[in-house]
């Protein structure tokens, strides 16, 4: 019986891609990783959830990321200005979960802030995440998994993959000017947002809903101070949100005097304009004027870098010797930090199919279902969550202080969408959407950005 070049061929050698590597070559499996770059290079993503951290137990990996002095992040807040959130009870509200009474809420609330601290997460045994400067995390984790025993070939862009013409899937690039093809028995797709199988296969669908946009850059001196309340705060992940409908400002500690600052807005907004990026970035980081000065006195330090295409789905994510990974498979909208987590996780449940479809010798589609079946279920939990949040931004900031659901909403922050079945949370979050909608004297109904509780339908 012929056998192929490499048990598990791997498109791609972002945070998927590396991680997959690193689980298969732990366990014995030869792989090789094509990444068409030359690492280490800059890439969005910047900010990790605390799920992440199982990962790298796995790996062990934790001692490298410590070692980069990574910042740690201990929580996170989202900030508004203008608008009193608070100034109506829901069903009357003054007793948490356990029957004991709630502070009053003073109507002028508009922030909201949460530690990771504040629930335990089985497999995690520290209570904070890491910003992360993606060029150096990256690099590293690539270099993790070939230390491990992975083969890693940068610079080497896959072209095609055939999986008609012989008995293994056969890769086609090129090294060198010089054409080359390696076979495999199983590829992993984890190209990123380039879903490189995703376009070969005709696959990719785009989500008919969310459209978002987002112009990028880093600042120096960038005075984080300005939002903490106590020291820890100046490491937090900072969301703001701005006046325009569906939009944000990201704050995202890189090192100690290294901000990364991003805007996050709807296509539509961007498109209505011929300005430059940067007029745009400016001019909408004008709507917060406080946000604006702070900003203004920092000195930026890369260029304006703008990434679109967020949302998508594929009609399949596992098909007979192959499968999609991170990005590649799946991509909602960068809200909640869930890229890098979803990728690394994607890596985690689906190293463990992979391993008995090879030790089978079986890898047709059903190989993989659980991890098919896991992944999805995660990725719609993180798109309901999301949904809610744009629909009605001052809902999820109210159910963040609201402790009957604060710990709740917490597991869904942490990365913890796996689990079976919808978290009760997200439906009563629905619930409250729905209300808002139908009752125009609500004090939250002209605060409802412009879609509705039911349009956003899960793709596959």
């Amino acid at each position: 019986m012929s056998k192929p070049d490499v048990d598990v061929a791997i498109i791609g050698g972002g945070p998927a891609g590396s991680s997959m590597a690193a689980y298969l070559a732990k366990a014995g499996v030869k792989c090789t990783v094509f990444e068409g770059e030359l690492f280490p290079r800059p890439h969005v993503g910047e900010s990790l959830v605390p799920s992440s951290t199982r990962v790298f137990s796995d790996l062990d990996f934790l001692k490298t990321m410590e070692a980069r002095k990574f910042p740690h992040k201990w929580g996170a807040a989202w900030t508004a200005t203008g608008v009193k959130i608070y100034d109506v009870d829901w069903e009357d509200l003054k007793e948490d979960r356990n029957g004991q009474p709630l502070p009053e809420k003073n109507g002028n609330e508009t922030e909201a802030i949460i530690r990771f601290e504040e629930r335990d997460q089985p497999g995690v045994n520290q209570n904070y995440t890491y910003h992360v400067d993606r060029g150096e995390f990256d690099n590293e984790l690539l270099h993790h998994a070939h230390r491990l025993g992975a083969s890693v070939a940068e610079g080497v862009l896959v072209r095609q993959v055939d999986f008609q013409n012989g008995e293994f899937p056969k890769l086609h690039y090129s090294v060198g000017g010089k054409d080359m093809s390696s076979t495999a028995r199983l590829v992993v797709d984890a190209s990123g947002r380039k879903t490189f199988l995703g376009k070969q296969l005709k696959l990719r669908v785009k989500d008919p809903v969310f459209d978002q946009y987002a112009i990028h850059t880093w600042f120096r001196g960038y005075d984080r101070k300005v939002w903490a309340k106590y020291d820890a705060q100046v490491d937090y992940i900072f969301i703001h949100f701005l006046p325009e409908a569906n939009t944000w400002l990201w704050q995202i500690p890189i090192t100690d005097d290294v901000t990364s600052i991003g805007v996050v807005t709807q296509r539509q907004h961007f498109a209505k304009t011929a300005k430059s990026r940067e007029e745009l970035f400016w001019e909408t980081v004008a709507t917060r004027p406080d946000l604006a000065e702070t900003l203004r006195r920092a000195e930026q330090v890369r260029p304006f870098t703008a990434e679109g295409d967020y949302s998508y789905a594929m009609k399949q994510i596992c098909g007979d010797g192959w499968l999609m990974v991170g990005d590649a498979g799946r991509f909602v909208d960068p809200i909640f930090s869930t890229g890098v987590s979803i990728a690394l996780n994607s890596s985690r449940f689906a190293h463990k199919d992979i391993l008995a479809a090879l030790e089978k010798g079986d890898v047709s589609k059903q190989a993989f279902q659980n991890f098919e079946t896991t992944i999805r279920h995660g990725t719609s939990n993180w798109y309901k969550f999301i949904s809610v949040y744009y629909r009605l931004n001052v809902l999820f900031t109210y159910f963040i202080i609201d402790p009957r659901y604060r710990l709740d909403v917490l597991k869904l922050l942490q990365g913890d969408v796996y689990d079976e079945g919808e978290p009760p949370v997200l439906e009563r979050m629905r619930d409250m959407v729905r209300e808002v909608e139908k009752n125009e004297r609500h004090i939250w109904h002209k605060l409802l950005n412009d879609m509705t509780a039911d349009a956003f339908k899960p793709l596959f």
